[in-house]
């Protein structure tokens, strides 16, 4: 399963752990029962662990994602992953993270927007609507990508490190992960980052996340969209 995001920037499932009913059985547990069909009476079981915040049932479930994105939304993302991660309650302390490692592999891949939005005039850190001279501002994108290349190009030409040559390399250069999380992890991230104020390219990424999550594990994520209130467009 794989979702293409942004120009180049893609989510695939790598591997699972688990399936709908994993849920139910780590909850039934409890009373010393164990189910091999899923029934509506599960569904209500489900719905009510979720509504109410009975999470540890969902950690069971564990997806592992390969993600291309910029470097700029992967900076938002690991956020998640180390803020989360500190806490003693956290959501994310069943997940692992490995990223390509530009020491190793020469960064080839850049983002280019579509549309080139303006600054916000009541809110510092997002945008609205799209700047009128969308081709200047290509052009101007552009030439500084085409300059930061070459000169990256001329360093590794002259023999300079990958590891010291990549420092100048914008933040729109594509990186890649490998990322290990439970259920509940990746409803997490996709709540805080599936959200009007966040930015646009991390909300497409949400939303790919949501849509491979669905095709992976489908009753529990319809379920859990139904108890905390989200539109379901998969």
């Amino acid at each position: 399963m794989k979702q293409k995001v942004l120009d180049k920037g893609f989510i695939e499932v790598v591997d699972s752990l688990g399936n709908d009913l994993t849920v139910v059985n780590s909850a039934r547990v409890s009373f010393g029962k164990r189910k091999t069909k899923y029934d509506n009476s599960d569904r209500k079981l489900v719905r009510f662990l979720a509504k109410y915040k009975h999470y540890s049932p969902f950690r069971h479930l564990q997806v592992q994602f390969h993600i291309k994105a910029p470097e700029f939304v992967m900076r938002q993302w690991y956020k998640h992953v180390v803020g989360i991660e500190t806490s003693s309650s956290s959501s994310t302390k069943d997940h692992a993270w490995n990223e390509i490692s530009g020491r190793y592999v020469p960064v080839e891949d850049f983002y280019t927007p579509e549309v080139f939005r303006q600054q916000s005039e009541d809110n510092k850190q997002a945008t609205e609507g799209a700047v009128k001279d969308q081709d200047s501002a290509k052009h101007h994108w552009e030439q500084a990508m085409f300059h930061a290349k070459e000169q990256y190009q001329k360093l590794l030409n002259m023999g300079v490190g990958k590891e010291q040559a990549r420092a100048i390399l914008p933040l729109n250069q594509y990186t890649e992960v490998y990322w290990t999380a439970s259920f509940q992890a990746v409803m997490n991230f996709i709540e805080l980052r599936n959200e009007k104020t966040s930015q646009w390219e991390i909300q497409e990424y949400a939303k790919a996340m949501l849509k491979i999550t669905h095709d992976t594990f489908p009753k529990i994520t319809e379920i859990w969209a139904e108890a905390h209130g989200w539109e379901m467009d998969v």
